[in-house]
């Protein structure tokens, strides 16, 4: 049997946020074995932990979705960073430095204790990219549900793809309304996801300044919608500065809101380091609750 543990993300009250499973001590396991138990847990992410590469580093770990492995994501990172910390039900103010070797590459996380708050921060490991832009309005508002007039908002008119490890369809929408009606929509969802080239449209609207509310949906991936998606958040960051969000904004700092339809609210919060008008750095900051210890039989 092998050691279980899991936690919300994103949110520091039990039963919101995304939940996680992390698997620690899984060497030995083959990535078949690994997939089986992510399949069986059905969230949106389980992470596993073994012994890293480098030994200094903290761990290396391999991250699944139920039905595919991924080469990096926010929140497994996030909790998986917190549970490892040693920080779990302590109180003293500290920060613990580590680094964890993902599939797309090293991911440095400082996870910090401070009056009675316990989260993490963690440096993407690859900058986002932009692949294309999806000018077919009509086709994206019907595969979520929507009229065209719903696609598009002050921040960009047109949904983009872009990709920092997983990639993701960034749609705009018009309006909070909008965002809350917005549903996969049969064979035009099928479709969208074909014609941009990925499986997962994350969904977003300005709500207030430096403040969004965001939607993902990735039913192929086996994530019909996700209560927080940190990745995404990364390339959003990346489709901000391409489009100058930050040039008049002395404040890199973001908040994004997710999983609120769902009932579990998470925040999501981001920042831009950049220079020259050039983005170099995305940092991610969330918190992470313990919400459950078991163990599990290996497949």
């Amino acid at each position: 049997m092998l050691e279980l543990t899991t936690y919300d993300v994103f949110t520091e009250t039990p039963f919101l946020g995304n939940p996680l499973a992390i698997v620690p001590q899984a060497e030995g396991l083959t990535t078949s074995q690994m997939q089986a138990i992510a399949r069986e847990l059905n969230l949106s992410e389980t992470i596993f932990v073994m012994r890293p590469d480098n030994p200094a580093n903290k761990a290396k770990v391999r991250i699944f979705f139920p039905k595919a492995e991924i080469p990096f994501a926010g929140h497994p990172t996030i909790g998986c960073a917190i549970h490892l910390s040693g920080l779990v039900g302590t109180s003293s103010d500290a920060k613990v430095e580590m680094t964890l070797e993902e599939n797309a590459g090293p991911v440095p996380v400082i996870v910090r204790m401070t009056s009675g708050r316990l989260s993490a921060e963690f440096t993407a490991p690859l900058l986002p990219a932009r692949s294309c832009e999806v000018d077919d309005i009509e086709l994206t508002a019907r595969a979520l549900g929507l009229e065209p007039g719903d696609i598009g908002n002050p921040i960009v008119k047109a949904p983009e793809v872009w990709q920092a490890g997983p990639s993701y369809l960034l749609v705009p929408v018009a309006t909070r309304a909008a965002l809350g009606r917005a549903r996969p929509a049969g064979a035009d969802w099928d479709k969208l996801n074909e014609h941009a080239g990925t499986i997962s449209a994350w969904l977003f609207v300005a709500e207030a300044e430096h403040q969004f509310g965001a939607r993902m949906f990735s039913p192929a991936g086996g994530t019909p919608e996700d209560p927080a998606t940190g990745s995404a958040v990364v390339n959003f960051v990346g489709l901000l500065a391409r489009h100058g969000y930050y040039n008049a904004r002395p404040d890199p700092r973001i908040q994004v809101t997710q999983g609120v339809e769902m009932g579990r609210r998470s925040e999501i919060q981001a920042s831009a380091v950049m220079h020259d008008d050039e983005l170099t750095e995305v940092r991610i900051v969330g918190s992470a609750v313990q919400i459950s210890t078991g163990r599990i039989r290996i497949p």
